[in-house]
């Protein structure tokens, strides 16, 4: 992939050198799973910054034999970056939810290239902090109605990484359970919400192409917006 390409599908890098995003290129692996297959094993956090070319993946929280799903992630998005800062053992893991691309760079070599290049240091600084105001966000709206915390869901979602459509916005179909835990309410609640929301049309599943798509983006957003800031 040609640097100004890679630049434009991950916005990490809209204001990083070329000569540094050629380089970073130059020493990074690319890596293709199927669906199902893990991704990052437990052991393996810390080694490495992996980026979502293609495709959908889920960060899961390991307990024994219980696992939940703490994010979901899609094109243009990155994992494992906060692991490099922090050498304690890992207890979650990272599944393909679809078939998936990814190139990885090994911690070293991204942190030389945050060295390489001040204005990319500064940009990573800024989606980190970024990523603590939306998980801080979603601390305070944990006694919220499931519905309001569900609509959040799929709006992040959507504006994350969603397709614009004729149908409406598409993303991934998650499962249930994935979706619950990301949203933080039961399985139930969200079978409930999900049928409610597919019976006014605000929303519209193609299982066989494992997509979702948020038909009325508006009325979901509305109902969303109810958590306040």
């Amino acid at each position: 992939m040609q640097s100004e390409a890679f630049s434009e599908l991950f916005p990490l890098f809209n204001a990083a050198n070329p000569e540094t995003v050629d380089w970073l290129l130059s020493v990074a692996d690319e890596h293709e799973y199927p669906p199902g297959r893990a991704v990052l094993m437990e052991d393996a956090w810390g080694n490495a910054v992996y980026f979502v070319m293609s495709g959908w993946v889920k960060v899961r929280r390991l307990s024994g034999e219980d696992a939940v799903t703490l994010a979901v992630l899609g094109q243009g998005d990155f994992f494992g970056e906060m692991a490099i800062l922090d050498e304690s053992p890992r207890s979650s893991d990272a599944i393909a939810l679809s078939s998936v691309k990814l190139l990885s760079v090994s911690a070293q070599r991204f942190i030389q290239t945050l060295f390489k290049d001040a204005q990319l240091h500064h940009r990573m600084l800024q989606l980190m902090v970024r990523r603590l105001r939306q998980t801080n966000a979603r601390f305070q709206i944990r006694n919220r109605p499931p519905a309001i915390k569900l609509a959040r869901t799929l709006v992040s979602l959507a504006e994350s990484y969603g397709e614009a459509t004729e149908k409406g916005t598409k993303i991934y179909n998650l499962d249930l359970k994935d979706l619950a835990d990301v949203a933080d309410i039961t399985a139930d609640d969200a079978r409930k919400i999900m049928e409610k929301l597919v019976s006014k049309g605000w929303v519209e599943i193609d299982e066989a192409s494992q997509a979702m798509y948020l038909v009325n983006l508006k009325q979901l957003t509305h109902l969303a917006g109810h958590m306040g800031n």
